[in-house]
């Protein structure tokens, strides 16, 4: 009888407990995942609701760096992480209306990961999910045994594959390699080695990654002076010049 006494009491004082712990644990809000571009601005989103304006913005994912504080209706830099100095503000503005958004410039890969947000009232978690440094250029050129693609600049890791016009069935002998730079964005670089049978052939390098690519071809020399003659005769007719083969003699003494 005392034994079922002391359980009564136990499990009610447990439940009564629990009551109060969730009392005051902050609300949490479904987390939110955002895509950033390399060296541009981005947003983190977030909006509260209360009247006590407390905002506070950490990198959870690099060991709770401070990004950014705001309280007593003004920026709280001093315990703000050097990574982010000079890069992080809000919309002050929009703060009474409940928009305690982050606006953080000049994105960089470290820049990736988990961020709370933390007020008075309320937690948010933000999944800074996908950084992004888009495929911009890609150059091909002519070496001594074959040709080169490179690109440079992009995030995340990327991929290079050839492709010929007309399609071949034959292999070619190629070397990728890909380095990481110290801002830890990705170069890559193939060589394609070409052998005397591969002359009727166009080659096209493509650069690309999970959102992003680009292709560029390179012509082989007697296809370029080819399509060259052929607009020469198309602009002459067009001018209603007289053609003369001289003219196409003088275009093909460069191959």
């Amino acid at each position: 009888k005392h034994l079922k006494g002391f359980f009564f009491f136990t499990t009610h004082w447990f439940i009564f407990f629990r009551l109060n712990a969730d009392d005051v644990s902050l609300p949490v809000v479904a987390d939110t995942e955002v895509s950033c571009i390399f060296m541009e601005s981005c947003m983190l989103p977030c909006s509260y609701s209360g009247s006590d304006v407390v905002i506070h913005w950490f990198q959870v994912s690099a060991g709770d760096l401070n990004v950014h504080s705001f309280y007593n209706n003004q920026d709280q830099l001093k315990l703000q992480s050097e990574r982010f100095r000079g890069r992080t503000s809000l919309f002050n503005d929009q703060i009474s209306a409940g928009i305690a958004s982050l606006q953080l410039t000049k994105v960089e890969v470290q820049d990736e990961g988990r961020y709370n947000y933390e007020g008075a009232d309320q937690k948010n978690t933000i999944f800074f999910s996908f950084l992004e440094a888009p495929v911009h250029k890609v150059d091909v050129y002519q070496g001594e045994n074959g040709i080169t693609c490179r690109s440079e600049g992009i995030y995340p890791k990327p991929e290079l594959t050839w492709s010929t016009s007309p399609p071949s069935s034959l292999t070619f002998k190629n070397t990728t390699t890909v380095n990481q730079t110290e801002q830890q964005l990705y170069n890559i670089s193939s060589s394609l080695i070409l052998s005397g049978s591969d002359h009727d052939l166009n080659f096209s390098c493509t650069v690309s990654t999970r959102r992003n690519r680009k292709s560029v071809a390179f012509l082989k020399m007697l296809t370029v002076i080819i399509a060259a003659a052929v607009a020469f005769i198309i602009y002459t007719y067009k001018k209603g010049k007289q053609f003369h083969f001289t003219s196409l003699k003088f275009i093909l003494k460069f191959y």
